[in-house]
């Protein structure tokens, strides 16, 4: 005959509901405790044990009861174990479990997405939630719409951590169906803003925030709890927006008492900081580093963490706590031993740089940072901050130095991370940038040549963060004449066209390259390509050839220089170029009626009005052309025909000169 406790146990499973947790513990330790009967009903009575504890949230009671059962009981409850690990942030050892009893049952297929969620391996999650949705019992009943809200909160993580190449495009843009419940709408409004599409996930927040408000299947708490995210998610995407006093009255109408969960928490209390319009620096310190760390799953994702961290070190820096910070971020930085292209990692570089500069900027900054680089060679950060001064300089040339200088040390190493970070998309915009400056043009078309030849040898990375890199590398050297160039762009444009057949750039691209070398490569895509008469069907050409050709306006020439002996002299005795003269205001005595004098530009002693006085002053005046001695002269010729001179004649008579002195002698 069965224990009566067992018997109770197994009614109350036969007619179980969701309220009969406690009840069902109740039953199954006191079965339990008074086991006589068989070992499968007291494994029954176990797994019921567990199973009641997982629903009451009890996940910590639950482990101690798995590990009470023995070996049988912890196969039994590999789920259950898998999922009590998982709740309480133990990853490593629920990923182990899970290994371990395989990915048969459906259940642990969805614990192992959860899990490889938190654990911030997205593309493993979104992987597994697309293959649980194309199967056939992915449209069971209950499952589907959880389905579509753990996948569209993968798909923002994704774009969030800069991956969203793993996204498929036609996942990207959210569809009428998430409009129907909140946590579809509020995940899709997640992934607009890791797209910095804020406009549309504004629309997606409000609807999400109405259906919240509006369901009846939660109670008053639960609504709270669920309408705190969305409401910071909307004032963040309120401030993107510059809708500052939007944004502000949303966070002030958040309770801190009402927010559930620490990592919530600290979220709410960051962006406070940030909105709040006058903050004293040191009092912005303090308050930064009120905010609460969270544990376990209640703990910030990577990349949110790293944001926190940032935003407290630049606290640090405006109340001028330098030495601390650059202490902090060097023992950070210390601790990579290959160089990292990471957002957080370079934000540490930067920041470093900023606390041993002590915010200076300039040749004052360069001259205390430069030496950094003997000690961090491989700090990215510290390399961009250098050369962001040297381009605020004005001498792109020392900055152009610097990262050819990385480059030659990252391509000296031989593991494949230094490959990736030598060939990483921002580094090789930066260096083509730099030669675009100094005019290297065939500098850049060989730079990206060998970027693109890289990201094709990597294949699946190439799919993601090459692929843009790629098909700039083949654009640029589409440019060229040369046929190297031309091969090598054909290489790019086909491997891109074999990863995405409907890519019509790619395909354009691969047309143009081989067009006039491999015509046999050019054939089976000029289907693909809209015909020429197609393209050409507006355009009305006799218009065209009565208007002429299009002449750009030719640049002002400036005028050379003329070195000094050009200008045969001393650029002090030059000419200055002649003014433009201002116009000046008649004096008040002006009148327009009266005829100004002739002469009043000649000196006063020139005009005709002018009368000497004195004796000398007559004397000069009698011998005026006018009633005076009209004196001649004579023209003489210079020798060697060097021309002639006027001179007076000389009076006749007399002993040539006029009467002779007498000598001057003793009396």
């Amino acid at each position: 005959m069965a224990d009566p406790a067992i018997a109770a146990l197994n009614s109350l499973l036969r007619g179980a509901s969701i309220e009969d947790h406690d009840e069902a513990l109740k039953l199954a330790n006191a079965a339990i405790k008074a086991f006589k009967g068989s070992a499968s009903d007291l494994a029954t009575a176990r797994h019921t044990r567990v199973v009641a504890l997982l629903k009451l949230d009890r996940f910590d009671d639950a482990l101690r009861a798995i590990a009470d059962g023995g070996p049988g009981l912890e196969k039994t409850c590999a789920l259950e174990k898998a999922y009590a690990l998982y709740k309480t942030g133990q990853l490593a050892a629920a990923e182990a479990v899970l290994q371990a009893a395989g990915h048969t049952d459906r259940g642990l297929q969805h614990v192992t997405g959860q899990v490889a969620y938190r654990a911030e391996k997205f593309e493993h999650a979104a992987a597994i939630y697309r293959e649980l949705a194309d199967t056939e019992d992915g449209a069971r009943a209950g499952e589907e719409n959880d389905l579509r809200i753990n996948l569209l909160a993968t798909n923002a993580q994704l774009e969030w951590n800069g991956k969203g190449w793993a996204v498929p495009e036609a996942q990207k843009q959210p569809g009428r169906e998430e409009l129907e419940a909140f946590e579809t709408a509020y995940n899709a409004a997640c992934g607009c803003i890791a797209r910095a599409d804020f406009a549309k996930a504004a629309v997606f927040l409000k609807r999400a925030r109405d259906l919240c408000e509006a369901s009846e299947d939660l109670d008053d708490d639960e609504k709270k709890a669920e309408l705190v995210p969305i409401i910071l998610q909307q004032a963040y995407v309120f401030t993107r927006l510059g809708k500052l006093d939007q944004a502000a009255s949303l966070q002030k109408s958040i309770l801190l008492s009402d927010v559930p969960d620490a990592s919530t928490k600290a979220v709410a209390q960051c962006n406070m900081l940030v909105l709040q319009s006058e903050t004293n620096p040191y009092m912005a310190q303090r308050l930064s580093q009120a905010i609460p760390h969270g544990a376990g799953n209640d703990r910030l994702f990577e990349y949110q963490s790293s944001i926190l961290r940032r935003n407290r070190y630049i606290a640090d820096l405006q109340a001028q706590k330098f030495p601390g910070v650059a202490k902090l971020t060097a023992n950070i930085l210390s601790k990579d031993a290959v160089p990292a292209i990471s957002r957080a990692t370079c934000d540490l570089g930067v920041l470093n740089a900023a606390a041993t500069s002590e915010l200076k900027t300039g040749k004052e900054a360069l001259h205390r940072i430069l030496p950094l680089l003997d000690s961090r060679p491989h700090d990215v950060g510290l390399l961009l901050t250098i050369i962001q001064l040297y381009v605020q300089l004005q001498k792109p040339g020392p900055a152009l130095t610097l990262l050819e200088a990385f480059f030659k040390r990252l391509e000296a190493a031989t593991t494949a991370d230094y490959a990736d970070v030598r060939f990483a998309p921002g580094l090789v915009a930066l260096a083509v940038a730099l030669y675009r400056l100094n005019g290297r043009h065939a500098a850049i078309r060989s730079e990206l040549a060998k970027a693109a030849t890289h990201w094709q040898k990597k294949k699946k990375a190439a799919a993601g963060s090459g692929d843009s890199l790629i098909r700039e590398a083949g654009v640029e050297l589409l440019r060229s004449h040369h046929p190297a160039d031309l091969a090598a762009a054909g290489e790019a444009f086909s491997y891109l066209v074999a990863a995405q057949p409907d890519d019509r750039i790619a395909i354009a691209g691969l047309v143009a390259s081989f067009a006039t070398t491999d015509f046999a490569k050019v054939q089976p895509h000029l289907d693909t390509l809209p015909p020429v008469e197609k393209l050409t069907a507006g355009v009305d050409v006799d218009a065209l050839i009565e208007a002429g050709v299009a002449v750009l306006p030719a640049p002002p020439v400036q005028a050379k220089k003329r070195s000094l002996e050009e200008s045969g002299g001393d650029k002090r005795q030059q000419q200055p170029a002649a003014k433009k003269r201002r116009t000046r205001k008649p004096p008040k005595s002006f009148d327009p009626d009266k005829k100004p004098d002739p002469e009043r530009w000649l000196p006063l002693r020139d005009r005709s009005s002018y009368r000497p006085k004195g004796k000398k002053g007559k004397k000069r005046a009698a011998e005026a052309t006018q009633g005076g001695v009209v004196r001649e002269e004579e023209t003489l010729e210079l020798a060697g025909g060097a021309g002639s001179v006027k001179v007076e004649k000389a009076p006749v008579g007399g002993g040539g000169g006029g009467a002779k002195k007498k000598k001057k002698g003793k009396k």
